[in-house]
């Protein structure tokens, strides 16, 4: 996964990665921590604030739903679509899901030790790339089988139920209180919303919150 700097960011302990605005960095960890992801810069790695970047933005990013949640949602979809999933059983690692039309083939995607992915003999820098090589080679070895890219089948969701209280870092962040309801504004980042609350925007995490669908 990749993500975009929003601000500059100067590490102050050792184990975290500076970087400038507009840089483009590899997420190579989506922590339990709330606040911070693991990531990759020029050959630089270390943790860096959730707060100052923003994830490219990809319907098939699932973030952490379990096999199962996967499973249902592409079950009689078109042969080719697919979820990109965390791993449930090696965190830090992902899976590939992939609508085979009649049920779901899970694929582990590794990592070799130079950071590159791989699911078969290729390897890539990032996620992003091996999903764009599969688009037009076949991710299945007994027959052929393109990912595709699908609009999501669920309504979307126009508020949300705080489970938690959630105080900003930074200015861009939106505070609320746990069951505060929250007028949601933008849901296409899957680590990255926008609100309204108390009659104020900012971002906040999706995990703090219930969507309400109506």
């Amino acid at each position: 996964m990749e993500a975009v700097s929003l601000y500059n960011f100067c590490a102050t302990e050792n184990d975290e990665l500076s970087f400038q605005k507009g840089d483009v960095l590899k997420i190579t960890n989506m922590e339990d921590d709330p606040n911070w992801y693991t990531a990759e810069l020029a050959n630089r790695k270390g943790f860096v604030p959730k707060n100052y970047i923003t994830l490219k933005s990809h319907t098939w990013f699932a973030s952490r739903i379990s096999r199962h949640v996967a499973e249902n949602r592409l079950r009689q979809r078109e042969c080719g679509s697919f979820l990109v999933r965390e791993s449930e059983s090696a965190p830090g690692e992902f899976s590939l899901s992939v609508s085979y039309g009649n049920h779901v083939q899970h694929f582990k995607v590794l990592k070799d030790r130079d950071g590159f992915y791989f699911v078969w003999e290729e390897n890539f820098p990032s996620l992003n790339q091996l999903v764009e090589f599969y688009k037009t080679n076949s991710i299945a070895k007994e027959r052929t089988v393109f990912l595709r890219e699908t609009e999501p089948t669920q309504k979307r969701p126009h508020h949300a139920h705080a489970l938690f209280d959630f105080h900003p870092q930074h200015s861009s962040q939106l505070h609320f209180l746990r069951g505060d309801v929250i007028d949601l504004l933008d849901c296409s980042d899957s680590q990255r919303w926008k609100g309204r609350c108390r009659g104020l925007v900012g971002f906040f995490p999706p995990e703090y919150v219930q969507p309400i669908y109506q």
